[in-house]
């Protein structure tokens, strides 16, 4: 089985771990934590955006841990859907239940501990953001789904991807008004750019096998709809600013992001994957200084 084991469990915090133990750290993207942020970071925004409040603080630290349970959990389950899709894409061929290195009751243990998990989290929000967290479950268990019933599986994605916007703007502020679901709006667009990029790397192989995405949708004009996406994105987030804040100071806020995403933009390359999945990597830097801006437009 050795020669099936993919060079990301042989080393890093998967490859310190048991042999055991490292198919279903593997299973939860343990050496990716990139999608942690991305899940992160618009709940944050929203802490940031509503004026931090007295549990500011303690949310964060739940958002973080909430966003790690539930983004794991969530590729749990995206693999087990998926895992006869994977094991046709050469890309994903060697995910552990793909490849058989995992069990699936294994994998249904694991999400139901990561739920937990997440459920413990959710117990320590307001009830308005425990009603809103739970509405998202829905959206949560048909995405694996979209990719075979419509080209723009990153629209669905950025619905699931954005929530957190609308659970920290509940959990600070006890209801959800203009400005949060502005901000939710504005992170659905960011999610949609950035997915699209990501999904520039498996154009072929989605091609091959019948999935539809975003990237394939667009073609030769991924580049014009990442800026059309991303520029969405401002305008709703300019929108939400506004509606806390209506000074054109406070707009100034997003001048760092907005060069951020245009940088992306310009200097994206379509045709080279090493190019695509650094740029979609550098999305956690964009979600960092939005909640800087957020954050000085919300406390100010």
């Amino acid at each position: 089985m050795s020669d099936i084991v993919p060079d990301s469990e042989r080393r890093g915090l998967i490859g310190a771990l048991p042999d055991g133990w490292r198919p279903y750290a593997s299973l939860m993207r343990l050496d990716r934590p990139i999608g942690v942020w991305l899940l992160f970071w618009p709940g944050a925004w929203a802490v940031a955006l509503a004026g931090w409040g007295r549990q500011g603080t303690m949310l964060i630290l739940l958002f973080a841990i909430g966003a790690f349970a539930m983004r794991s959990a969530g590729c749990v389950y995206n693999d087990i859907i998926d895992r006869d899709l994977d094991a046709k894409v050469e890309r994903t061929r060697l995910r552990p239940l793909a490849s058989k290195r995992a069990s699936l009751r294994g994998a249904w243990l694991l999400l139901v501990a990561l739920s937990l998990v997440g459920l413990a989290v959710l117990l320590q929000l307001r009830f308005i953001a425990q009603i809103v967290a739970l509405v998202s479950l829905a959206l949560v268990a048909a995405y694996p789904f979209m990719k075979r019933i419509t080209w723009w599986p990153q629209a669905w994605l950025g619905l699931v991807f954005s929530w957190a916007a609308l659970v920290g703007w509940a959990a600070v502020t006890d209801t959800l008004s203009a400005p949060g679901l502005l901000l939710y709006a504005g992170s659905i667009f960011w999610v949609i750019g950035y997915d699209t990029i990501y999904a520039l790397q498996d154009r072929e192989d989605d091609a091959l096998v019948g999935v539809k995405s975003s990237a394939l949708a667009l073609g030769s004009r991924a580049r014009s709809g990442v800026a059309l996406f991303y520029l969405a994105a401002i305008a709703l987030w300019s929108a939400a600013i506004w509606s806390v804040r209506p000074q054109v100071l406070g707009l100034m806020a997003l001048a760092p992001a907005a060069f951020h995403l245009g940088w992306q933009v310009a200097t994206l390359r379509i045709n080279d994957n090493d190019d695509a999945l650094a740029k979609f990597r550098s999305n956690r830097f964009a979600g960092f200084v939005l909640f800087l801006g957020f954050l000085v437009v919300g406390i100010s």
